[in-house]
């Protein structure tokens, strides 16, 4: 063989390696990475370029490598995965991030899909399906552990009721719930809101009627967690 037919191969080895998706894998359990790092390994379009014990080192090695995307573990020590994932957005790194995790928690999965990951997948999930899930997100797909849709069902049914709730008060009602919210007493909104102090009382318990509450104070914590005050 000439230099010219090595030259040849040696761009065609380089052109085949472009069409790997590029994954950096993130987990604090060394023989975890190695078993996931294989099994990714036996796909041809994947290919497995770095591994991160930490949140630190994944990010330092993202910056590095820029992969196509980033299997990252929810609780490690010392940087927890959703810190981890705030830290890449603020370091500018755009891989697709799907949280890899043993934990099937209502509120860790809806605290990392906030967080804007590309999904969620539990560690006991199949191999076919680990697979099957990193090549749609690698699509631009939202994936998710098939046992997890029920949360997701869950939470869409709660937001559709308490969006319901919020759309029976009326104008006045709605801002003297922002109002107690911001922590202000019956005779401040009064003033805010140009109307007697015993008209307010009468909004406050129409409100709590309508909104399932009791108390003012469970009005306020409802509205600060649903993101309505001033």
């Amino acid at each position: 063989m000439n230099i010219a037919e090595l030259k040849l191969d040696s761009l065609k080895a380089n052109d085949n390696s472009t069409d790997h998706f590029r994954i950096i894998l993130v987990d604090d359990h060394p023989m975890l990475r190695k078993g996931v790092a294989q099994l990714i390994e036996l796909e041809d379009n994947l290919k497995v370029v770095a591994e991160a014990g930490s949140g630190e080192e994944a990010i330092s090695l993202a910056i590095e490598h820029n992969p196509d995307l980033i299997l990252l573990d929810l609780n490690m020590k010392g940087l927890s995965g959703i810190d981890t994932l705030n830290a890449l957005k603020r370091a500018n790194v755009s891989s697709k991030v799907i949280i890899f995790s043993v934990s099937d928690s209502e509120s860790d999965v809806l605290r990392a899909l906030k967080s804007g990951v590309d999904g969620y997948i539990l560690k006991d999930s199949e191999p076919e399906e680990l697979i099957e899930k990193i090549n749609q997100a690698l699509k631009g797909e939202l994936v998710i552990s098939s046992p997890l849709t029920q949360i997701l069902v869950r939470s869409f049914q709660t937001e559709s009721k308490e969006t319901n709730l919020v759309d029976k008060l009326t104008h006045r009602e709605f801002e003297t719930l922002k109002y107690i919210a911001s922590g202000k007493s019956n005779k401040m909104i009064a003033n805010k809101l140009g109307i007697a102090e015993s008209t307010v009382k009468v909004h406050v318990k129409n409100l709590l009627k309508k909104l399932e509450l009791k108390t003012r104070v469970e009005a306020a914590v409802w509205a600060v967690e649903n993101n309505i005050s001033y």
